[in-house]
């Protein structure tokens, strides 16, 4: 019996906490319903529709910015790749699975790990995005990191050996850490993290970039003063103020984003007071999405906070997943908010999290709060060269493992997994063909636009 299970007056003889060799044991025997080496597979599936699936997942975005989020997908097979996550979610959801669960990241590249502020000032590397976070097979959100290393490493030059290598390091990374988490207290997992200390440079590199980014830096970045007080300067599309309704509607959201966070947390957000509110276009995948930021000030105007709260569309995963729930004819789930399921994913994957982190409604429609650019920095997929390549890719093992050992049961995980290279070169397999595959893509996307059946806009 569980904590969670627990309910009244229950039976102590009947209590069993299944030894760590047992759950091994179970994840090992997994191997007979998928071997190990079949990971490595991957075929298309029929009727496989590119094009369809792109405009399918553009539904409910803001028109004018799809062109926009189109150009930036058409310059590299790797810009691709982030901006199509629902196209890979639907090619995963054919192929077999061990069936252990875990929380998913849910867009597991390169781009979205990255280093934050967490709430006592210390800088940490983590996962950082978390729109398509849902619970789902734990193979899903490897294989996605895997290959998008691969894709990341193409585009900075690297050779495709070079590449496939990368690609074992970070599933061979993300076994050994697992197996080293499963035997870990459970205390000593939920306070395990990746900071300036670690031994990985690359890490090191990014945590120095992100104690760059400070509010006041954001302060003088995003906004203008013209007498009183800074208010946010136009850049559009990329960042422009909004319509007197929306910014009441903003403002309105705030009050019931503060009863999500913690009493202490309100306490802090009640000395500040909300002077502006803009649009901002974010991302690769998210552009199309409603996202707002609203500039607060605390004591005085040196203390500047950020807030931003943005749109959070179903989970690409939430077709193939039980348990998602009805679907309306707006594409939401019945009785779900998917600001508080991408809040809570955050939670549960992260070590530690932005103290802000909370959701709220807008005009009928879910958003994530959270702190904008608060020491937050990721790695140029450019700078993915060398022994730089090989580098990260342990580092992202070794965070996929602990976010899936937090979620999900590690010894089992790891009893799969085992202790020989086979497991690598099969995800590494995967990783090099669906690489080929999303090339190919790329190249259908390109016809696509060329035949004028995708419109596409001058890049930013």
């Amino acid at each position: 019996m569980k904590l969670a299970d627990a309910a009244g007056d229950f039976d102590m003889s009947n209590i069993c906490i299944p030894s760590l060799q047992k759950r091994l044991a179970e994840g090992k025997g997994l191997r007979d319903k998928l071997p190990r080496i079949d990971q490595g597979k991957w075929k298309a599936g029929r009727g496989r529709d590119v094009i369809g699936t792109i405009k399918e997942e553009n539904g409910g975005r803001l028109p004018d910015l799809i062109p926009i989020k189109m150009s930036r997908m058409a310059i590299s097979p790797f810009t691709f790749f982030r901006g199509t996550a629902s196209l890979m979610a639907k090619d995963l959801s054919s192929h077999p699975t061990t069936g252990l669960k875990v929380q998913l990241c849910g867009d597991a590249h390169v781009r979205n790990l990255g280093a934050y502020a967490a709430p006592d000032g210390r800088l940490v590397f983590d996962l950082n995005d978390f729109d398509e976070t849902i619970r789902g097979p734990w193979e899903w959100d490897l294989k996605r990191l895997a290959a998008s290393i691969v894709l990341a490493g193409r585009d900075a030059g690297e050779s495709r050996k070079d590449c496939a290598v990368a690609a074992q390091e970070v599933a061979r990374w993300y076994r050994e850490s697992l197996d080293l988490f499963a035997r870990m207290k459970v205390l000593e997992l939920a306070r395990y993290e990746i900071r300036r200390q670690s031994q990985e440079e690359v890490v090191g590199e990014i945590l120095e970039r992100a104690e760059r980014v400070t509010p006041a830096k954001t302060l003088m970045k995003l906004t203008e003063r013209t007498g009183g007080l800074p208010r946010f300067h136009d850049d559009p599309p990329a960042l422009r103020h909004v319509s007197d309704s929306i910014r009441r509607a903003v403002f309105k959201a705030l009050k019931e984003y503060r009863e999500t966070v913690t009493a202490g947390r309100q306490l802090i957000l009640d000395a500040y007071h909300p002077v502006d509110v803009a649009f901002k276009m974010v991302g690769t995948g998210s552009i199309g999405t409603r996202d707002y930021i609203v500039l607060l000030f605390g004591n005085g105007i040196e203390d500047p906070m950020f807030l931003q709260l943005k749109e959070e569309l179903r989970s690409c995963y939430a077709p193939y997943v039980s348990g998602a729930g009805r679907i309306d004819h707006e594409g939401r789930r019945a009785g779900h908010h998917e600001g508080r399921r991408a809040a809570q994913g955050q939670q549960r994957l992260q070590t530690v999290t932005d103290p802000f982190l909370g959701w709220a409604t807008i005009e009928g429609r879910p958003f994530l709060v959270r702190q904008l650019a608060d020491h937050k920095a990721a790695i140029d997929p450019e700078e993915l060269k060398g022994a730089t390549l090989l580098e990260y890719a342990v580092v992202c093992g070794k965070v996929l493992a602990k976010a899936h050992a937090r979620t999900g049961d590690a010894a089992a995980l790891a009893g799969y997994c085992g202790h020989s290279v086979k497991f690598d070169k099969a995800i590494g397999k995967f990783a090099v063909v669906y690489a080929d595959q999303t090339a190919r893509d790329h190249e259908v996307f390109l016809k696509a636009i060329k035949g004028g059946k995708i419109r596409t806009a001058p890049q930013l």
